[in-house]
């Protein structure tokens, strides 16, 4: 018992954090500490109340786009080693398929701006794309989820290739880094999380936010306020069920 104790009491968890606006937003809600850098970005080590328990997470700017992305996701598991890899952020939702302000759960995600012109376009897309193990994931969540598929591309969605992004791969929401930190994630058999809340809505006519950025920034501290706030309770949820995992 004393083992298992141990292991659930200092599990490694890092928070990576893509894009600049969600990072400035997020040192907004964390207490105010000196950060430390690193070639990719800023990073802050956080203590959280989990279950009476001290657990330090450490939050990490990672960058914009699918470059960053990879490469902060590598360097961050080369430098921490985490149990857990956790990115929480933002994402455009498409319009009659989803809400403003709901959180995904991501469950695949798929690289859809790869544009394969000398071979198997479909194979080059299903190389990057990553189906993500959620086994050791409890059922139920501390705030309301809807499991999906992600897109990502290095480019906010155009609105006229929303219906056949719809059709292609079911998608209902894209956002630039998810395809690049689960793949990365998955190559190195890091267990990963993603938790990406809809901020604006793109259709066929056009993307609220294209012509008013401050929509998509009223809404990354609300949707980012949500995901800080239930933080500790997936900690709980996730270090409960990692006794038992622990243990089989």
């Amino acid at each position: 018992m004393k083992q298992i104790e141990r292991v659930a009491e200092n599990l490694k968890v890092v928070v990576v954090i893509s894009a600049d606006i969600e990072w400035r937003e997020i040192k907004t809600l964390l207490p105010q500490m000196e950060p430390q850098t690193s070639p990719y970005g800023e990073w802050l080590n956080i203590e959280f109340d989990v279950d009476e328990v001290n657990q330090v997470v450490t939050f990490f700017h990672g960058g914009w786009g699918k470059i960053a992305a990879a490469a902060s996701t590598q360097y961050i598991i080369d430098r921490w080693e985490p149990d857990i890899l956790i990115n929480l952020g933002t994402c455009g939702g498409f319009e009659g398929e989803i809400t403003k302000g709901t959180i995904l759960l991501v469950t695949k995600t798929i690289v859809y701006d790869i544009q394969e012109q000398m071979g198997d376009p479909d194979e080059a897309l299903e190389h990057y794309t990553t189906s993500l193990d959620l086994a050791w994931l409890p059922e139920g969540s501390p705030q309301e989820v809807v499991k999906t598929v992600l897109i990502s591309g290095d480019r906010d969605l155009i609105p006229e290739d929303i219906p056949a992004l719809r059709k292609k791969f079911g998608a209902i929401a894209g956002d630039w880094e998810s395809g690049a930190i689960a793949y990365v994630a998955a190559l190195n058999g890091t267990k990963c999380l993603i938790l990406r809340g809809v901020t604006d809505i793109v259709g066929t006519a056009g993307g609220e936010a294209y012509d008013d950025i401050d929509i998509f920034i009223r809404s990354t501290k609300e949707i980012l306020e949500r995901l800080i706030d239930a933080l500790p309770e997936w900690l709980v949820l996730i270090k409960a069920n990692w006794e038992i995992v622990t243990t089989n």
